[in-house]
């Protein structure tokens, strides 16, 4: 056949090289961080947002890039179980099938087109893009064939397609309309103890964007010097809380930079400022912080105490946390000592001290805003191996403390089973105990429930989930 009989060739269309998002390409690194190496999104994005500046300069990277690469990676994680749902919907192939990497850039796909304001054209093209660049131009068609299809229906008429009715499965329906577990909005209907719209709320809170909270630790920062910076308003309840509202920058900061400042959240102050007050027969003069790591409750409570002539003795187990734990404490007005020890194994006598903290590891259902992939890594069976060390913990609390003196048991959990079912189980066992009210020793505090112990709620009062019971030590 000659040439002339095929027709004219046409022109082979120019390779074109797939363009760099460095803002898309950052967060798609951070979620592969997240699933690969079971890190912390709050731990991973601060050192690459670093890296993205060092690299593309201040201008190029800046706060609006930061702020965008921010809400891609936790939006993402946040609503992963939303996103995952509708994408099941829109492939030929169950998802476990699908691979993680694909998987990561669907959803941030997903996210730009159902939970910003992105423009649908804009959020398509560019996860395309970013698609040509981490994983090639084939799976790129497959990504761009699966975002078309999400992008015909906005969140709320996908969640109409994929989410069971509420009459006819509430658990999973919740789950899927509110991005949780299913066991988890089990759990956490059961410790709210039940009705439609208090769960609702508190879902609905655990996907929102938490506020950055600052403590002015007592003797070396105040309130007022933190108040003079940009965007900083006074927190709800504690009297050292500052609130930094949205695009605060808490590194900005000059007294955390120093250390006489910190990051923590109001509920975790409160866990604090509660055992600081809470009534004694006797003397007052050696603190213990059994849990310390990393050190923000520990920070705390060493300051108030150099108020009253008193020390801190903060006690971690791992030693790498111990170091955080001294680094919180380094510049404390007053005296204090920081060891790595383990708390069901101490090496202190029993009834050496005054005040004993002990804030046990937990599942963290009660700090999903802040890390929210551990909504996902958590399972049911993580609830009995961390029980029998809770009580453990809980034990050796009350021997540690003397007669007259208090015991404060925190979690940063909701959780009955690592709440008042520890607290009952280990007291029932102890008749030399008696449970303090707390809620007299929050004030101001509205709406902690009948007591003795508190649980605080981020949809009520603002803070992540805290627990805690008071316990003196009668005899």
């Amino acid at each position: 056949m000659s040439q002339q009989s095929r027709g004219p060739r046409r022109p082979a269309k120019p390779y074109r090289r797939p363009q760099k998002d460095p803002v898309r390409l950052l967060a798609f690194e951070a979620l592969r961080a997240v699933d690969e190496r079971d890190a912390y999104a709050n731990l991973v994005l601060p050192p690459l947002l670093r890296k993205a500046r060092e690299k593309e300069g201040p201008d190029r990277f800046d706060g609006r890039d930061a702020a965008l690469a921010t809400e891609l990676v936790y939006g993402t994680l946040r609503r992963q179980g939303t996103y995952d749902a509708i994408i099941a919907a829109c492939v030929d192939r169950p998802l476990r099938e699908v691979d993680p990497p694909v998987l990561d850039v669907l959803s941030l796909g997903a996210h730009q087109l159902l939970g910003t304001r992105i423009p649908t054209h804009a959020a398509v093209s560019a996860s395309v893009e970013l698609a040509r660049v981490v994983l090639g131009d084939g799976r790129a068609k497959f990504v761009n064939a699966v975002l078309r299809k999400i992008a015909q229906d906005d969140l709320d008429g996908w969640l109409a397609k994929v989410a069971p009715p509420y009459d006819q499965d509430p658990e999973d329906h919740l789950a899927v309309v509110h991005s949780h577990p299913r066991w988890v909005v089990s759990a956490l209907w059961d410790s709210l103890g039940g009705g439609r719209a208090g769960i609702e709320d508190l879902l609905s809170a655990d996907n929102e964007r938490p506020e950055v909270t600052l403590v002015a630790r007592p003797g070396r920062a105040t309130t007022a010097e933190l108040l003079d910076e940009e965007a900083a308003v006074p927190g709800r309840w504690s009297p050292y809380a500052v609130r930094l509202s949205e695009g605060g920058e808490p590194g900005a900061v000059e007294a955390v930079r120093e250390g006489r400042a910190g990051v923590q959240d109001e509920g975790s102050q409160l866990v604090a400022l509660a055992l600081a007050n809470a009534p004694l027969d006797g003397p007052d003069g050696t603190w213990l912080d059994g849990c310390a790591g990393p050190g923000g409750k520990a920070a705390l409570l060493a300051a108030l105490a150099a108020e009253r002539g008193a020390v801190l003795l903060a006690s971690e187990k791992q030693p790498h946390r111990a170091g955080l734990v001294a680094k919180a404490l380094h510049g404390n007005p007053g005296p204090y000592q920081v060891i790595a020890a383990d708390g069901t194994r101490p090496p202190w006598r029993p009834g050496t001290f005054d005040r004993v903290l002990m804030d046990v590891p937990c599942t963290g259902l009660g700090a999903l805003r802040r890390r929210p992939e551990a909504r996902w890594r958590r399972r049911p069976e993580d609830l009995d191996n961390f029980a029998p060390l809770q009580r453990s913990l809980l034990r050796t609390a009350i021997d540690s403390v003397r007669v007259g003196g208090v015991v404060g048991y925190a979690t940063c959990s909701p959780h009955l089973a690592e709440t008042r079912a520890v607290v009952q189980d280990v007291l029932k066992q102890r008749p030399e105990t008696e449970l303090l009210d707390a809620r007299p020793l929050l004030p101001g505090v509205p709406d902690l429930g009948e007591g003795p112990d508190v649980q605080l709620w981020p949809h009520v009062h603002g803070t992540d989930a805290m627990y805690l019971a008071l316990i003196r030590r009668t005899g």
